[in-house]
């Protein structure tokens, strides 16, 4: 495997310069990060059941006090990264417990009058229930009496059964969670969870080695945990803003954000502890309107309304602020202060794109332009260690205007592999395409150096000299960004480019827990996505399924290509299909084949497995650097 590259001179004196332009570091965060420790487990080292690491905070040993920031990382992302390299419980308030840097988000315990209140279980079980194990060893080995998911987020729900046992949820103790959260959820980690959870892997650098030059901070965390993931529906659904609940003693005012950081979120306070929970929508950076990996484009307006009204609720008599990431603030004037900055960073965004929009300005103008005032600017948690202010703008323009700038230019363009072979044609051939390029990069042009060569790469992938040139020019940027994920793709890219993946000859699928664990309705509403309608064409078919497991049945159809269930219906004439929803999925993902003892077909069996037939698997590693 090729080994990266150093930094150049170009990018040393690129990230020299981009140093000066930092704010003044009081050392206060870091003061936060670390106010209220108790423990922490040796080496932050988290294994599975098998006895591999599914966390690992001695990976990031290089980023610890006393390391010098390296000349192959952005200095103000380094700050951040060595803030979130500070793991352990600790002691929010006398009753609010946080285990951090665990995984990407915060978990986070109330002690009630009989046991613990779970907010936001982490991305997966083994980190969830190590950060459960150190609660209960420095706070008593008490039960958790309920769960909270903040939002739809995967880092808030994933790790629930390293909380709660199968007899837990079977028993329905009460898992909170907004209105929506369910279908949001389903819709952003399932529906397109292949490809999302493809470019996942470069947005936080999963395939990259932890040190100077590969992943150092994914900026809203470390990284992600790579356990047990599970989808667990909710119990209780919160509606309405004002919602009181009340939960072993614990009492909680709710205040539902939907359209914010996710499409289905909730803030909320605790009397008792005059304690404000801001779940994601306050993060102690720029967060993402659009997130690189891929989600809805998030509403900057709507987002800015609902922590103001935040404010107006309960910003008076909160003590403490505390959210889903990064560490706390105490004092309510401290609280008063971060939530109004929050607030106007993302109305700013909003605001100004939308100005210059008005304008005339195109989506990549505006993203050049576009700059915070100097009272946001002055305040290290504005800065874009997640969201950019770059890749901020393109989002509120999509919002309201579309992925259209309006240039009939830019209507109907070839896709990339064709307007590749024009472009290099148009260069005079690969050479001279190449000899331009070098010419670039030797003058630390690398952005032109990435736009050019990305074309002869698509023309021609097996042109080695290009992808590597390629390569070198995303590694230097990648060296100088200032957002954890721009640094995790640049770097990604750098290394398939250099390092390519070998063919397969069969669908390498992604982990299947979630799908497995859907509700029916949910579980065939994801088939309709691999329904592959060319091979469908004509087809007509129809089946009845019942459910062995929770008892449900439906009709399901296939006519003009397209999928229909319907539930609570069934077809006399068609045959009918009984299993789990569990042997369903494994059905789809190719675990198992029919025949197959956990599948009984009532009638004639053809179309259900012609259905099956049609049905795409997914491929995880998909080519994104490459055609």
């Amino acid at each position: 495997m090729e080994a990266p590259k150093d930094a150049t001179e170009a990018t040393k004196r690129a990230l020299a310069e981009f140093a000066k332009s930092l704010p003044a570091d009081s050392g206060e965060d870091f003061e936060l990060v670390k106010r209220g420790f108790i423990a922490t487990i040796p080496g932050g080292k988290i294994l599975n059941e098998a006895g591999h690491a599914v966390w690992d905070m001695e990976t990031f040993a290089f980023e610890g006090e006393g390391c010098d920031c390296p000349d192959t990382v952005n200095p103000s992302l380094w700050r951040q990264a060595k803030l979130n390299s500070i793991h352990g419980l600790f002691e929010v308030t006398r009753g609010i417990y946080q285990v951090r840097n665990f995984d990407l988000s915060n978990i986070t315990f109330i002690e009630g009058d009989t046991g613990y209140l779970v907010i936001d279980p982490l991305i997966s079980a083994e980190p969830a229930a190590a950060a459960l194990a150190l609660m209960r060893e420095h706070r008593g080995d008490k039960p958790v009496v309920g769960v909270i998911y903040t939002h739809s987020h995967v880092d808030h729900y994933g790790g629930i059964k390293g909380v709660l046992s199968d007899e837990d949820i079977a028993n329905g103790l009460q898992i909170i969670a907004p209105e929506g959260f369910l279908e949001e959820a389903v819709s952003e980690n399932v529906l397109a969870g292949n490809a999302m959870g493809r470019r996942a892997t470069y947005m936080y650098g999963a395939l990259l080695p932890r040190n100077a030059k590969g992943h150092v901070d994914a900026g809203l965390g470390k990284t992600v945990s790579m356990g047990q993931v599970s989808l667990v529906a909710p119990t209780v659904s919160i509606s309405e803003t004002g919602t009181r609940m009340t939960v072993d003693g614990i009492e909680i005012v709710f205040q539902v954000t939907p359209g914010t950081e996710a499409p289905a979120e909730m803030n909320f306070y605790f009397p008792q502890f005059k304690a404000l929970c801001m779940a994601e929508n306050c993060s102690c950076h720029l967060h993402n309107l659009y997130t690189p990996r891929g989600a809805q484009v998030r509403d900057a307006k709507a987002w800015s309304w609902y922590i103001d009204e935040a404010i107006d609720l309960f910003a008076k008599e909160t003590e403490v602020l505390f959210a889903s990431h990064h560490w706390p603030r105490w004092g309510s004037d401290a609280a008063v202060a971060f939530l109004k900055k929050q607030r106007d960073l993302y109305k700013y965004v909003h605001d100004q794109t939308l100005r210059m929009a008005n304008h005339g300005d195109t989506p990549l103008e505006i993203a050049e332009k576009l700059a915070l005032p100097p009272t946001l600017a002055a305040e290290w948690y504005t800065r874009g260690y997640y969201g950019t202010l770059n890749h901020n703008a393109k989002a509120v323009y999509q919002r309201y205007l579309g992925w259209f700038d309006g240039n009939p230019a830019n209507l109907h363009k070839h896709p990339p592999v064709e307007a590749a072979k024009r472009y290099v044609d148009l260069a005079g051939g690969a050479d001279a395409l190449l000899a331009k390029a070098r010419d670039a990069f030797g003058k630390g042009d690398y952005r032109w150096v990435a736009e050019l060569v990305n074309h002869l790469v698509f023309a021609d992938p097996a042109n080695a000299d290009a992808r590597h040139l390629q390569a070198d020019a995303l590694e230097q940027l990648g060296y100088q960004a200032e957002s954890g994920p721009w640094r995790a793709f640049y770097l990604t890219a750098a290394m398939e480019l250099r390092n390519p993946r070998p063919p397969s000859d069969k669908p390498r699928q992604g982990a299947a827990g979630q799908i497995k664990s859907l509700p029916a309705d949910q579980l065939l509403d994801s088939l309709s996505v691999r329904l592959n309608g060319e091979k469908a064409g004509a087809s007509e078919i129809a089946f009845n399924i019942r459910f062995t497991d929770t008892g449900e049945r439906f009709l399901v159809t296939v006519e003009n290509a397209v999928f229909h269930h319907y539930p609570d219906r069934e077809e006399k004439s068609a045959p009918t299909v009984s299993l789990s929803r569990g042997a369903l999925a494994s059905l789809v993902i190719g675990e198992i084949e029919l025949p197959h003892g956990s599948v009984a077909i009532e009638g004639d069996a053809e179309p259900f497995a012609t259905f099956l037939s049609l049905l795409d698997r997914f491929d995880f590693w998909f080519e994104i650097v490459m055609p």
